[in-house]
């Protein structure tokens, strides 16, 4: 089963690689991670902050848009292409299927958070005491590495970003050592962000199950932004909004995750904040993420298997 699932992943990975949105995305992470040096240049000793905090928003807001627009269409894409009948017409399990989609789906934006990360941290390790052209170097170096790779390692091929993205993470870590805080900040946000993302597209999978690929995408960014002010939605003040708003906003405050967990307050995350840990509140959402994650996995194997494709 797990080899199954495994192949279906690995499969789903291939085909999120060379969606051209994937590859616009990270273009833009690149022209974000421009943008910030632009905007810090214009402050006198807060450059680092201000890269670290746009990057930082960067990595969530684009795996986001990548988590709900990989997730409303992968499904779609086997029904219209009719190539998922020949994977279940084998002995694939549909459960095994959708896992192995959903799992896949979660390794591209490994990927594409680790590569963000890597570009954000390589960034601010110039703007924070390392040599600017050997930051250049080592990014067009990097560049290369990967180039090298997906041409010349013929058994990586497509799968070759996995292992380059994972290695240029902790080096670009390690590069800005020199501010550490907003490195923390960074690599915090890149481990909240990849639970977001398990999360978000969980939901996604689920409503994918039975629903076309836009209102998928619709429905998956109305529960996102719900989820983003759950905290708010629960203490809507009674005297301004009346009964029924109040009432309306803590119900769906509790049955919609709440996201707000996974963007926590700078201090919290530059281990500034007094009485709360930054491991302590991960290891927090990681539960949080895992408990959802598997909840609305089980909802989205329970539709799909009812599904009739005909």
């Amino acid at each position: 089963m797990l080899v199954r699932i495994a192949t279906i992943a690995l499969n789903t990975y291939r085909e999120a690689a060379r969606a051209r949105i994937l590859y616009g995305l990270v273009g833009l992470a690149l022209a974000t991670a421009l943008y910030s040096i632009v905007v810090g240049a214009y402050t006198l000793r807060s450059q680092p902050r201000v890269i670290a905090d746009l990057g930082s928003a960067s990595i969530s807001i684009y795996s986001i848009a990548v988590a709900i627009l990989l997730a409303a269409s992968s499904l779609h894409r086997e029904l219209e292409y009719k190539t998922i009948f020949p994977i279940l017409a084998r002995p694939v399990r549909r459960h095994e299927y959708l896992l192995g989609k959903y799992l896949g789906t979660l390794l591209t934006l490994a990927v594409f958070i680790a590569i963000d990360g890597f570009v954000v941290l390589l960034t601010l390790a110039g703007m924070g005491g390392r040599s600017v052209p050997l930051m250049v170097a080592v990014g067009v170096g990097a560049v290369a590495l990967l180039v090298v790779l997906v041409t010349k390692v013929k058994r990586l091929g497509s799968f070759a970003p996995i292992p380059w993205a994972f290695a240029m993470l902790p080096a670009a870590a390690w590069l800005a050592s020199g501010v550490p805080d907003d490195r923390r900040i960074v690599l915090g946000m890149c481990v909240l962000t990849l639970l977001e993302v398990s999360i978000v597209t969980a939901i996604a999978t689920v409503i994918a199950s039975f629903s076309s690929p836009f209102l998928t995408a619709v429905l998956t960014l109305g529960i996102f932004v719900v989820g983003r002010q759950a905290d708010t939605l629960g203490h809507l003040p009674e005297r301004v909004f009346g009964t029924t708003m109040h009432d309306a906003g803590l119900v769906l405050s509790k049955i919609v995750p709440n996201l707000q967990v996974y963007v926590p307050a700078r201090p919290l995350l530059t281990g500034e904040a007094v009485g709360v840990s930054l491991g302590a509140h991960i290891g927090w959402a990681a539960l949080q993420s895992l408990g959802w994650s598997i909840g609305l996995m089980v909802v989205a194997i329970v539709i799909f298997r009812k599904r009739d494709f005909l």
